[in-house]
């Protein structure tokens, strides 16, 4: 047995992805998108700021 057999095995390589070129229709996709995403993390923040409306605290029971 030579070395080369044992332990585990290399996986062979994969071939490299070709850069894939974005026609206009792609690139309008791509910008609506990200446009989305920046107004959902705006909506997200404003949330965050706002408190619950209506917070009462625990309610205890037995207490008068």
């Amino acid at each position: 047995m030579s070395g080369c057999e044992s332990g585990r095995k290399k996986p062979l390589k994969q071939p490299k992805k070709q850069a894939k070129e974005m026609d206009e229709e792609d690139q309008a996709f791509e910008q609506k998108r990200k446009e989305e995403q920046k107004k959902l993390e705006e909506l997200k923040a404003k949330a965050e700021q706002k408190r619950p409306l209506a917070t009462g605290g625990t309610k205890k029971p037995g207490k008068k």
